[in-house]
């Protein structure tokens, strides 16, 4: 209250500056009076009554009376037992409950207070519910009281109850049982009448006093957030009721309201619900009212957990008894005070404002004021609080809230001040230009911008309209948008009788007050920019042609009619040689110059696109296929006849076309498939450099069951129909004596037959999948292997491929390695076949791979051997167990002599490497001979077995007695101990 004297004395000044005199004298001097003089006499003259005045009932002369107190444990006891047990109790001056709601006996003494003076003895404690009293000498009842009533000599009084003694001759022991709620503190007090009386004068005047100002000040918000429509005031009022009602707890009178007095049944309920809504009301006031502030702070997070705790302290208060509850609340509540303190100091810190000041005081004083009966409860820290007045802490901090709230009003006011200073500075210097038109499309107001735009002078407002300046029905266009409100917008052109026939212009309008506001921005460039780029997006910036987006697009349209078409796929022959030996700037040139001569030819304008580097495509609509295929031959020729001149140099460059007949309805992805393809097979015929699929053709039907089957395979789902069939591998050393094979994916279509493995292999790498099938391929081998062990005693390896896709796939790997670890006992049976190409695509990534696999026990095959980039170098490098000779040198060993010595080569190379080698493809008797005589350890192909079933594996005991060609029988029969120069063997290669 002290601090308020020099924040007046600093306004008066300011307010003085800012004084404007009136013209009379006597005004003035009023108005200086009314304003200043008399509000600073009455704050004067209100802190001098405070702190100099005596109170109106003002009361002296309560004496503590010592008690002697026992527990009533089982309500078991009567006064004469009660009275005989507290003869051995220690006196003391104040009893704490802790909680506990049984019945307690205690004993006093009533003192004789001299002369006429009628004694009354208090019992203040406002969480007592009973209290009954005996005359100690006699045991004759005094009187009794609870919440609902009184009898005898015992009447209500404040917040708890009193026993009007009258004139004791001498000092009186009484005998008195009491039931409390909540952390009681049982004291009792010696008054003479009067003095009681005054007190409780007193009390009843500090209530009216605080429950008078309180809800004269929510009254005053509430009414003033719904005038002004500030819902944040609306909680602060809300908040200010719970203030008052928390004030009542704290001072003992909260069972009544507005001078009624509540039920004694609802009494605790009512409590605690009181509690947890104030709890969860000042979360949500301080959140409002400093949610601008609270950015700049931070923490939020931790504001956050203090609004959730107060959902669980009101759930708390709606199950829990009051015993439970009340430490329940000491719990929650001192850790929602810390943390608005910790905000508060935060806050003060930070954003130093002065309404944030006055809330921070307000706050402060009331978090300090209302929680100190429950702070003093739970922490025995009533030395700290006591000297806090519940009364003048209330009202004080009541007089700081509306401090704040006149500090934030007078802060709004400066702000829309402001804000309409700088709205009407931004109204003028905004490149935009801003306008408002009245009813009849005349101008009434414009910024500098829209004249400008539209060359209007201010003198010129009533006299042109708002059709003066655009294209032919612009008026009516701007009065439809202006009904649309704020979210439309309307492109229109200007006028061509002012020369601004090409300008393009971006409205938008609004109906305010019967005016039109709007605002208008020159697009000129912008809309030239737009449509540049909507051509760039469908069009080829080097030909001009559509780009692929644009062809899909056309497709798509021309598919939707019913008229004949074709799709032409155009691909020039050995391009890629202009780009490596004259540059890309040549290249480009013969690329604009194709697609110039191709849109020349079809004179019809069909849509003619380029989707890759040297590939056109043109959508020939309207047009049977022969008509196209007699176009297509045309174009072969002017595109392949006549050189490209280029500078001085002039290209010749050949063109290829893959012609297709589409049906209506075809998707976009299989006709440009289809055209691809029978554009390959045109580059691959030399005569003709054209290939024509009509409708029905065994290619559509061939592509589009690729299609499918690509399809089926993608979305990295496993695809049903999968399993595995096994390739028996025959050794020349010891046939009958081993059982190695090669284990092959195959797939089951749902009309029963089963897909050729290429072509499931090749879908599955089209769509991406395969790497789950080759996981699916590993993880199911591997677990048949374990359950079969015992079945294959025979069995020194068994081969797997795995694609490049899944070897470059580093999950792909994780995966394989997390199954090795899992069946590690049967990864020395596996034998994965990796192709030459695949290897040396990552060469450093392969031998990592090779290294990990050898660390498990498991062995390395290179397939498809002398089919790719074959290197000694690259050999040595990847430390592989077996070579598995690529099958096209096998087959035709016996026809062509070369072949002869390239698979002898290679078997050299392995035995000198210490390699395994393994032919495939071997389908007859005289080569089964070679590749004996030649060294060749293991033969694999249709001469010894075609792919079995598991079971038939199982039921092997070998190899060779798959072998059902009698003269190939013969031979194996006929083959004896393996020579010691093919002696080496898996097994040592492992231990090498």
């Amino acid at each position: 209250m002290n601090g308020g004297c020099p924040h007046m004395a600093s306004v008066i000044p300011a307010s003085f500056s800012r004084f404007r005199r009136s013209g009379s004298w006597i005004d003035d001097a009023l108005y200086v009076v009314a304003v200043y003089a008399v509000p600073v006499l009455i704050a004067i003259g209100t802190l001098a009554t405070l702190y100099f005045l005596p109170r109106q009932y003002e009361s002296h002369g309560a004496v503590p009376l010592q008690l002697r107190v026992i527990v009533d444990a089982g309500e078991r006891l009567s006064p004469a037992d009660a009275l005989e047990k507290l003869r051995g109790a220690s006196p003391v001056t104040s009893y704490g409950t802790r909680l506990s709601e049984e019945p307690i006996w205690f004993a006093f003494t009533a003192p004789r207070l001299g002369g006429d003076l009628s004694t009354a003895i208090e019992l203040p404690s406002r969480h007592a519910q009973t209290v009954a009293c005996w005359d100690a000498a006699t045991l004759k009842p005094i009187g009794s009281a609870d919440r609902d009533g009184a009898s005898g000599a015992m009447h209500p009084i404040k917040a708890g109850f009193f026993v009007q003694a009258g004139h004791l001759a001498g000092p009186e022991t009484m005998l008195c049982r009491g039931t409390f709620s909540g952390p009681a503190q049982v004291t009792v007090l010696a008054w003479d009448w009067q003095g009681l009386r005054r007190s409780a004068l007193d009390f009843q005047e500090s209530s009216g006093l605080i429950a008078g100002g309180l809800l004269t000040l929510a009254v005053f918000v509430f009414v003033t957030a719904i005038i002004n429509r500030e819902w944040t005031y609306v909680i602060f009022a809300v908040w200010l009721v719970g203030n008052l009602r928390l004030c009542a707890n704290a001072m003992g009178w909260d069972m009544q309201w507005l001078g009624r007095v509540l039920p004694s049944e609802f009494l605790q309920p009512l409590r605690q619900i009181t509690f947890a809504v104030y709890y969860l009301l000042t979360a949500a006031l301080f959140t409002h009212l400093f949610r601008r502030e609270l950015r700049v702070v931070g923490y939020r997070w931790l504001l956050r957990v203090v609004q959730y705790v107060g959902v669980v302290l009101l759930a708390a208060a709606l199950v829990l008894p009051y015993a439970l509850f009340v430490p329940t609340l000491w719990v929650i509540a001192g850790f929602g005070i810390c943390v608005l303190l910790f905000f508060l100091a935060r806050l003060v810190w930070i954003t130093r404002s002065r309404t944030v000041l006055w809330y921070v005081g307000s706050l402060t004083v009331v978090l300090f004021a209302t929680f100190s009966e429950v702070l003093g409860a739970a922490f025995g820290v009533k030395a700290l609080l006591g000297g806090v007045n519940t009364v003048m802490a209330a009202l004080s901090s009541s007089m700081m809230a509306a401090f704040a709230i006149a500090e934030q009003m007078r802060a709004e006011r400066d702000f829309r001040r402001q804000a309409q200073m700088e709205l009407r500075n931004t109204y003028e210097v905004t490149p935009i230009g801003l306008f408002t038109l009245d009813e009849d499309g005349h101008f009434v107001r414009a910024n500098p911008a829209l004249r400008a735009m539209l060359d209007l002078q201010k003198s010129e407002y009533k006299l042109r309209h708002w059709h003066d300046y655009f294209e032919a029905g612009a008026w009516g266009a701007l009065q439809a948008l202006a009904s649309k409100g704020s979210d439309g917008e309307l492109e229109m052109s200007g006028s061509v009788e002012r020369g601004t026939g090409e300008r393009r212009y971006l409205l938008k309008a609004i109906r305010s007050n019967g005016w039109i506001e709007g605002s208008l921005q020159d697009t000129t460039e912008r809309s030239k920019a737009v449509e540049r780029l909507r051509f760039l997006a469908e069009h080829d910036p080097l030909t001009g042609s559509l780009n692929r987006r644009g062809v899909e697009k056309t497709i798509a349209l021309q598919s939707e009619e019913s008229l004949p078409w074709a799709l032409a796929y155009v691909d020039l022959d050995r391009f890629k040689l202009v780009n490596d030996l004259f540059g890309h700037r040549a290249g480009d040139e013969v690329l604009r110059q194709v697609a110039a001569r191709t849109r020349a030819h079809f004179a019809r304008s069909y849509p003619v696109g380029r989707i890759g580097g040297d590939e056109f495509v043109c959508v020939m609509n309207d047009t049977p296929i022969d008509d196209a295929i007699a176009q297509c031959r045309e174009l072969i020729s002017i595109l392949s006849d006549a050189p490209y001149q280029v500078g001085s140099r002039a290209f010749q460059v050949k063109a290829s076309i893959g012609l297709v007949e589409c049906s209506p309805g075809v998707r976009v992805a299989d006709a440009l498939s289809h055209a691809d393809r029978a554009c390959r097979e045109a580059k691959k015929v030399a005569h003709t450099h054209l290939v024509t699929y009509r409708k029905g053709a065994a290619a559509f039907e061939e592509r589009a069951e690729e299609l499918r089957l690509v399809e089926t395979l993608g979305g990295n789902r496993l695809p049903a129909g999968l399993f595995l069939v096994m390739q028996p591998i025959m050794s020349l050393k010891k046939p009958n004596e081993s059982l190695n094979f090669e284990v092959l994916l195959r797939m089951r279509a749902p009309d029963g037959t089963t897909l050729p493995a290429g072509k499931v292999i090749v879908a599955a790498e089209e769509s991406g999948n395969i790497a789950t099938i080759d996981r699916w391929v590993i993880s199911t081998l591997l677990e048949w292997i374990e359950a079969h062990r015992d079945q294959l005693r025979n069995t020194q390896f068994v081969c797997v491929n795995l694609s490049g896709g899944s070897l470059n796939d580093e999950q792909f790997m994780e995966d394989i390695f997390a199954l090795f670890a899992r069946h590690r006992s049967v990864v020395p049976y596996l034998c994965l076949e990796i192709t030459e190409s695949v290897a040396l695509h990552d060469l450093e990534n392969t031998q990592r791979f090779i290294a990990r696999v050898h660390e498990m026990g498991g062995k390395i095959a290179l397939d498809d051997f002398g089919a790719g980039y074959t290197s000694f170098k690259y050999l040595k490098a990847l430390s592989a167990d077996a070579l598995k000779i690529d099958g096209e040198f096998v087959r035709s060993m016996c026809t062509h002599p070369a072949n002869i010595a390239i698979v002898e080569a290679i078997v050299a190379l392995a035995r000198n490497l210490g390699m395994q080698s393994v032919a495939e493809w071997v389908e007859d008797a005289d080569t089964l001979r070679a590749l004996r005589e030649i060294g060749v350890d293991h033969v694999q192909g249709f001469v010894i077995a075609r792919p079995q079933d598991s079971s038939a594996i199982l039921a092997a005991r070998s190899a060779a007695s798959f072998v059902s060609d009698p003269d190939v029988a013969s031979f194996v029969q006929s083959l004896s101990d393996p020579a010691p120069a093919i002696a080496v063997d898996f097994e040592r290669r492992a231990r090498a």
